[in-house]
């Protein structure tokens, strides 16, 4: 039986003042390390999304004490290292989860085995696996390197591992295995989001980063201990951008968005729309924990297409799908290169995205690492996207839809509250007219 689907239409502007839900990547984060520490770690603004909720479990799985205290309020009591879990480790949809508790897990002598839902056993789990088996962890697991799967950690040998793509999550999972081993040494060839060493620094460790004519070095001494500490969490400017663009798009409308995260490495979409030409505004900026963070106001725009630098993709591979959507309504070609990694995600979502906006009357050419969407200033819509259970490919085609000729409707919108519970009901705060779609006769 599949679930009822959404669909957005055209209303008025958008208005309103709304705060994004906590940061995925750090909340996420913010669990693995504090299961790894000795004492009490809390946190605030902690994202209760499903993604995250699977990790909070994983953590308690293998040993930690974790209670939720109230909305957004989490406690973790570590041990200072992981101890074998009894049964399966299921991390549901979440891939950044997964990956980087794979990686901490092999810093220590026990077996754990891993699995997911379906869209996560169908992505490849090597670029993890490669360096983690450099270091001495082993697995047994199905063709791919795909879940389910067996890791065994433990003894682990120092490393000093250049990435061959830039990866966030591939960095980090080395990191978290090397606090447990010898240390280790990560190098990028082009920088990406680094919220695991600065959070590293908030629980004690000491991570040594600098940039070289080679790409930046990072360094993480061995025989280093996690102490726990006090956290809170930013708004994430990935589920930020869809109330952004949707103010962007559509006409007379203005909308800020508290709180929000503004970490360098994570303002790629910001960047991009401001030289589509893109009405943003930045106030409130402060520190809170390591971090940058600011309101951002959007007001309705007439954009126009550009070529996004491909160096600026890992600082926004999040938010291609959303980007996409702005250029369906610039004029002009905005061509996206260096986003191979899209296709290695929840989903295909170059393919996914291609399909969705073509079939809305958008122009857009698609390659293995590249898509090209030619906006005319306005969208048709009047398409049902199928998503393949993908939740940024959903409420992409969402905020679409709220600023299309036609209603746009999508399947399994679901997987939403894998990263945004809450999102229609924010949109539909802001004025945006989300509903669903309407039973057919058989």
């Amino acid at each position: 039986m599949s679930a009822a689907g959404l669909s957005a239409r055209r209303g008025g502007p958008l208005k309103g003042v709304v705060r994004a839900p906590g940061d995925k990547s750090i909340s996420h984060r913010a669990l693995i390390l504090g299961a790894l520490a000795s004492g009490v770690t809390e946190v605030e603004g902690l994202l209760e999304g499903e993604d995250v909720k699977r990790s909070a479990a994983a953590m308690a799985a293998f040993g930690a004490k974790v209670e939720r205290l109230g909305e957004g309020r989490w406690r973790v009591e570590g041990q200072g290292g992981f101890v074998e879990p009894v049964d399966v480790i299921d991390c549901g949809n979440a891939g950044t989860g997964v990956r980087l508790i794979m990686g901490a897990a092999a810093g220590f002598e026990l077996s754990a085995t891993f699995t997911g839902d379906a869209s996560l056993r169908s992505r490849p789990m090597m670029r993890v696996l490669k360096p983690l088996g450099e270091m001495g962890a082993t697995w047994i697991c199905r063709a791919g390197g795909r879940l389910p799967l067996t890791l065994k950690g433990g003894g682990l040998r120092p490393l000093a591992y250049r990435l061959p793509e830039p990866s966030a999550q591939v960095k980090s999972a080395v990191l978290l295995a090397g606090l447990n081993g010898a240390g280790c040494e990560v190098i990028e060839p082009e920088p990406t989001r680094d919220h695991t060493e600065r959070m590293l620094r908030a629980f004690g460790v000491e991570v040594d980063v600098t940039d070289t004519a080679h790409g930046r070095r990072v360094v993480l001494a061995a025989g280093q201990k996690l102490r726990g500490a006090t956290l809170r969490v930013p708004g994430d400017p990935s589920s930020a951008a869809f109330p952004l663009v949707a103010a962007l798009i559509t006409p007379g409308s203005a909308v800020t968005v508290e709180g929000m995260l503004l970490n360098p490495l994570r303002i790629g979409l910001l960047e991009t729309l401001g030289d589509m030409g893109a009405d943003l505004s930045v106030t409130n900026v402060r520190d809170d924990g390591g971090e940058t963070i600011a309101d951002v106001t959007a007001r309705h725009s007439q954009l126009e297409g550009v070529e996004v630098p491909p160096e600026r993709a890992p600082s926004m591979i999040d938010e291609y799908p959303i980007l996409a959507v702005a250029a369906a309504f610039a004029q002009g070609r905005t061509v996206m290169r260096g986003i191979a990694e899209m296709r290695v995600k929840e989903s295909d979502r170059i393919a996914l995205m291609a399909a969705g906006l073509s079939a809305c009357g958008v122009a857009v050419e698609e390659g293995p690492d590249f898509m090209t969407v030619t906006g005319a200033g306005r969208v048709g819509g009047g398409a049902r996207v199928t998503t393949a259970g993908d939740h940024r490919i959903a409420m992409s085609h969402l905020v679409l839809g709220l600023a299309s000729d036609q209603p746009v409707a999508v399947d399994e919108p679901g997987m939403i509250a894998t990263s945004f519970p809450g999102f229609v009901d924010l949109m539909r705060g802001l004025g945006g007219e989300i509903a669903e779609e309407a039973s057919q006769a058989a």
